[in-house]
């Protein structure tokens, strides 16, 4: 009987061994992909021709977003605009235009990714000539009239053309902050 038994004790330590071997494996392999569709990127709704107008408060345009194509992702609830095309109204100034590549709208709806051949236009009004800037790269916070990068900019109206890395652009305080490797070329007024 004692031969016995030292033989199963030794057996018995191994298969418990075994036992918290395969424990431990399965305990810290990551989960199994569920099977449901839901870790899929698949679109639920695309629109051609995409156009959406923001109102203000006393009922007029404040900003107008149109696309080319529109698609939404519900896993998570990202929209991607093609050839976005944003025009910000204001009665006390002129137009600003951007357009671009492709575009991200935020899961609130509060942030614009403008991204690809990005151009701001801003439209000539009273003594002020027409304003381009260039990037690659434009973040555009539309409520608060904030637009930003950090990517090189070239902008140019009829008097002046000037290059930065990264750049912000209140349109609400008419100020352009432009923040590393500025260089300005200027020409002075025809008399």
């Amino acid at each position: 009987m004692k031969e016995r038994s030292a033989l199963l004790f030794p057996l018995g330590l191994m298969l418990l061994l075994a036992a918290l071997s395969l424990w431990l494996d399965r305990a810290v392999q990551p989960a199994a992909p569920k099977r449901d569709g839901s870790t899929r990127h698949d679109p639920d709704y695309t629109v051609e021709n995409f156009n959406a107008t923001r109102l203000g408060a006393d009922g007029t345009p404040r900003y107008v977003l149109a696309a080319s194509r529109m698609v939404h992702y519900p896993d998570d609830d990202s929209t991607h605009l093609e050839r976005p095309h944003f025009t910000r109204v204001e009665k006390q100034a002129a137009p600003l235009h951007i357009l671009a590549d492709s575009g991200l709208v935020s899961r609130d709806g509060k942030d614009i990714y403008f991204r690809g051949n990005v151009e701001v236009i801003r439209e000539a009004y009273g003594a002020a000539s027409r304003m381009t800037v260039n990037t690659e790269y434009l973040h555009v916070i539309p409520d608060k009239d904030v637009a930003r990068t950090d990517k090189p900019v070239t902008i140019r109206n009829d008097r002046s053309h000037m290059t930065a890395v990264g750049l912000e652009l209140d349109t609400r305080a008419r100020i352009i902050k432009l923040f590393s490797r500025v260089k300005a070329h200027y020409e002075k007024a025809k008399r």
